[in-house]
C-alpha cells in the first residue's frame, strides 16, 4: 500500500518530518507497520542485527614487554528509543563501517590501559580476567554511542621474537611432554601387558583344550575297557555276591546255634548251680541256728545250777566263820561290810565256776 511501511524483524524504522512527543527528532517504530504520509514524511531504516569488529594492537605491559594481542567484539544497536536515536544519529549514513571502526578504537584504548597494569604472567594465566575488566571499561562508551556489547572475547597474545611467553610456558611443555610420554609408556605397558594376557589366557586355553581332550580320551577308553570286560566282570561280580550271602547266612546260622547252646546248656546248668548253693546256704543257716540253740540252753541250764548252789556256797563260807575269832571294829557297819564281803566272795566263786564251765561258747564268742 502506498505510504505504508513496515520494519524487518531486526530493523527499526526512523520516520522524520513529523511532530514527535518523545522530544526526539523522529519517530521510532519497531515490531510493527505504519501509514507514512508521502513527501511530508521521510522513512530511513536503521539494523538492529548483530555486528563484528576485529582489534589487532600493540600493548606493553606492566614489565615493559610489547604484546601483540588480538581480539574480537560481538556489538549491536541497543532495542531501546534512546540507543537507537544515539546510534541512527552517528551511524544512519555508514552503519556498519563507522560502528566498527569506533568501536574498535574505543576497545584498543581500554585494552592497552589494562593490558599495561599487568604482568605478562597475569595475562597469561588471567586472560578471561583481562577480557572482562576490558569489556566493563568499554560497555559505558559503547553505551553513550547507542551500540551494546555481547562479548568481547581475546584471540591470541603474542610477544613477537621475543620469546617470554616461550620462555614462561617451557616448565609447562615439559611437564605436558612428561606427562604425554608416562601416559604414552603406560599405554604402551598396557598393551603390552594385555597381549602377555590374551597370549597367557590362549595357553590356558590350549591346555585346558588339551587335559579335555586327553579326559575325553581316557573316558572312551575306559568306557571301551569296561565294555570289553563286562562279561568277566559281570560273573566275577556275581560270583562274589553270592560268596558274601553264603557268608551272611553261616554267620546267622552260627549266632542261631550260639542262643541255641545258651538256652539249652548254659542257662539250665547256672540255674541247677544256684539251687544247689541256695540249699547249701539254708542246711548251714539251719545247723547254725541249732547250734546256737543248743549253747544258749546248756547255758541257761548251767545259770540256773549255781544259782540254786549260791546260798551253799554262802552259807558255807559263814560256817567256816562262825568258829573263827574275829574281832569288828566299826559296830554293826562293820558287821555288814562282812557280810557284803561274804557274798562278793560268793559271786566271784560263781562267775569262776560259770567260765570254767563254759570255754566253748566263749571261745565261739571271741572267734
Amino acid at each position: 500500500m502506498l505510504g505504508y511501511h513496515v520494519p524487518d524483524p531486526d530493523e527499526a524504522m526512523l520516520v522524520s518530518g513529523a511532530r514527535v512527543k518523545e522530544n526526539a527528532p523522529f519517530k521510532v517504530i519497531i515490531g510493527r507497520g505504519k501509514f507514512v504520509m508521502p513527501v511530508l514524511r521521510k522513512v530511513r531504516f536503521l539494523s538492529l542485527a548483530m555486528f563484528e569488529a576485529e582489534i589487532k594492537e600493540r600493548c606493553v605491559t606492566k614489565q615493559a614487554i610489547q604484546l601483540e594481542v588480538r581480539a574480537v567484539i560481538a556489538f549491536k544497536v541497543a532495542n531501546d528509543t534512546v540507543s537507537i536515536v544515539n546510534a541512527a544519529q552517528r551511524f544512519l549514513s555508514e552503519q556498519e563501517r563507522e560502528m566498527s571502526v569506533l568501536t574498535g578504537r574505543i576497545f584498543s584504548g581500554h585494552l592497552r590501559s589494562i593490558v599495561g597494569s599487568m604482568t605478562v604472567e597475569e595475562i597469561i594465566r588471567e586472560r578471561q580476567k583481562l577480557a572482562d575488566e576490558v569489556l566493563v571499561a568499554s560497555k559505558v562508551e559503547m553505551s553513550n554511542i547507542g551500540l551494546w556489547v555481547d562479548s568481547f572475547q581475546i584471540q591470541s597474545i603474542d610477544d613477537g621474537d621475543l620469546g617470554y611467553i616461550t620462555a614462561l610456558a617451557a616448565p609447562h611443555n615439559a611437564a605436558v611432554q612428561r606427562d604425554a610420554q608416562i601416559a604414552q609408556s603406560e599405554a604402551a605397558q598396557r598393551s603390552a601387558d594385555a597381549e602377555q594376557q590374551s597370549l597367557r589366557k590362549q595357553a590356558e586355553y590350549q591346555r585346558e583344550t588339551s587335559l579335555l581332550k586327553a579326559e575325553y580320551q581316557r573316558d572312551v577308553d575306559k568306557a571301551n575297557a569296561e565294555a570289553s570286560q563286562a562279561g568277566p566282570l559281570a560273573e566275577a561280580r556275581a560270583t562274589q555276591e553270592v560268596l558274601d550271602a553264603q557268608a551272611e547266612q553261616a554267620r546267622k546260622q552260627a549266632t542261631l546255634r550260639e542262643q541255641e547252646l545258651v538256652s539249652e546248656v548254659i542257662k539250665p546248668a547256672e540255674a541247677e548251680a544256684e539251687r544247689v548253693r541256695v540249699l547249701a546256704k539254708a542246711e548251714a543257716d539251719r545247723t547254725r541256728i541249732q547250734a546256737d540253740a543248743a549253747a544258749s540252753n546248756n547255758r541257761i541250764a548251767l545259770d540256773q545250777l549255781l544259782i540254786e548252789q549260791l546260798p551253799d556256797i554262802v552259807r558255807q563260807a559263814s560256817q567256816g566263820l562262825a568258829g573263827a575269832n574275829l574281832t569288828v571294829l566299826n559296830g554293826p557297819d562293820g558287821v555288814g561290810e562282812m557280810i557284803n564281803g561274804m557274798v562278793g566272795q560268793g559271786l566271784t566263786v560263781f562267775n569262776s565256776l560259770q567260765k570254767a564251765l563254759s570255754p566253748g561258747e566263749e571261745k565261739a564268742a571271741d572267734d
